[in-house]
């Protein structure tokens, strides 16, 4: 057994019962660094005191041992959180597929819709609200 294997095994005893990284804890770690980072540029000691309190928190999380608590918290902020992330990821979805299909907007409800580039103009009828217009993809 290599130097490296042992250290991973010794790791992976400690870290055994603890409950480790969630959302979170990625969640706190991030806005540590963004406040670290900005406390660097503006040299503020409060943002850089902040920004280790953060980490703090994050390695409290993650070492501990009281996962039901540690669970009820990260399921709580997944709920706070849920809409923008599902904006988020719609807006990545549509970024990636920008240059496959149109996106646009209903005139009356504002519903977002695509079309397929290429097809020309087109008569589209909004899901939603039922009103039909003409758009070009």
């Amino acid at each position: 057994m290599g130097f490296m294997d042992k250290i991973r095994a010794a790791m992976t005893r400690f870290m055994a019962g603890r409950y480790g990284s969630d959302h979170l804890g990625m969640a706190t770690l991030m806005a540590g660094v963004a406040l670290y980072i900005l406390s660097m540029i503006l040299g503020s000691g409060i943002l850089s005191f902040l920004s280790f309190v953060l980490y703090g928190i994050t390695l409290f999380r993650m070492l501990s041992r009281n996962t039901e608590a540690r669970r009820m918290e990260n399921q709580k902020y997944l709920q706070i959180t849920e809409k923008w992330r599902l904006e988020w990821s719609r807006f990545i979805r549509r970024q990636k597929n920008r240059k496959e299909y149109k996106y646009f907007r209903c005139p009356k409800c504002r519903q977002l819709l695509r079309l397929k580039r290429g097809c020309g103009e087109k008569e589209v009828t909004c899901a939603k609200c039922g009103h039909s217009f003409t758009t070009k993809a």
